[in-house]
């Protein structure tokens, strides 16, 4: 009998569990909507003011595109690299690497830096030259972050009261292996929210900088006409190689051709003479 009420009182408690988690979730998502919109009204004092408080989570993203003499480019893209990997600028972290040679060499550096050294490091790259274009993007994670927030702590409640109940001396076998199943899903959930909250966190207290370098237009077009006059020679080898193909094919027609024309013409005759 008191196994019965024992089991009767752990099944009671996780359907309360899960009634109450999805109560309050219901209750984030509502309450949610009017935070949000409090966030991002500001009040008529803080609009005099000047520095209204929108209670955003901004993630930058920059992309810079950089106009550099090929000799000039792997000695930028060094300088950049070394720069980040150092921490000249700040903490920084260095997250793709991209070169291409050629006649029209480019090559790109993605990597993660403060606020502080987005600037620098641009400066750092371009030394004076032209910056073809600069876009940056930003993306608002208040919202996500929020909800994040109140997942976790609402995660750790749940593992808290499962715990609780956890370390009763009257529980089943039975009992203690479905409170230690209920228990992991926990504790799996509340770990990947506590990453993707990190990552949210990352990304809000640092940068993203893409820098491209490319070859000034002018020297494009030089490349692309000593492009075309070492390639002439293929062409014409080409042309040449095409030509004595098609007279391969076209020999054993023009032979069948002749034939045909002379025994026509033999026939004919033969035919007068008759």
């Amino acid at each position: 009998m008191r196994s019965v009420c024992t089991a009767a009182v752990l099944a009671a408690t996780l359907v309360a569990l899960a009634a109450c988690s999805r109560h309050q979730q219901s209750e984030e998502m509502t309450a949610s909507a009017p935070v949000a919109a409090a966030d991002t009204a500001p009040s008529a004092g803080n609009a005099r003011a000047g520095d209204a408080d929108l209670g955003v989570k901004l993630a930058y993203e920059h992309d810079v595109e950089l106009k550099v003499e090929t000799a000039e480019m792997p000695k930028r893209v060094r300088a950049a690299q070394d720069a980040c990997t150092s921490g000249k600028f700040g903490p920084c972290a260095v997250l793709g690497l991209q070169q291409q040679g050629g006649d029209t060499p480019s090559a790109s550096l993605m990597v993660r830096v403060v606020p502080a050294g987005v600037d620098q490091l641009i400066a750092l790259a371009g030394q004076g030259d032209e910056i073809a274009s600069r876009n940056t993007r930003a993306e608002d994670l208040a919202v996500a972050m929020r909800d994040n927030t109140l997942l976790q702590d609402r995660l750790r409640k749940e593992h808290a009261r499962l715990l609780e109940f956890q370390g009763r001396s009257d529980l089943k076998i039975q009992d203690m292996m479905l409170l230690s199943n209920q228990i992991a899903q926990i504790e799996a959930q509340l770990q990947q929210a506590q990453q993707e909250g990190a990552q949210h966190q990352r990304r809000v207290d640092t940068q993203l900088l893409t820098l491209r370098f490319n070859a000034p237009q002018s020297q494009a077009n030089r490349s692309e006409i000593g492009q075309a006059l070492s390639d002439f020679g293929s062409i014409v080898t080409g042309v040449v190689a095409w030509m004595i193909r098609a007279f391969a094919v076209l020999l054993p027609l023009g032979v069948v051709v002749v034939a045909i024309v002379w025994l026509a013409r033999l026939w004919r005759r033969r035919r007068k003479a008759a």
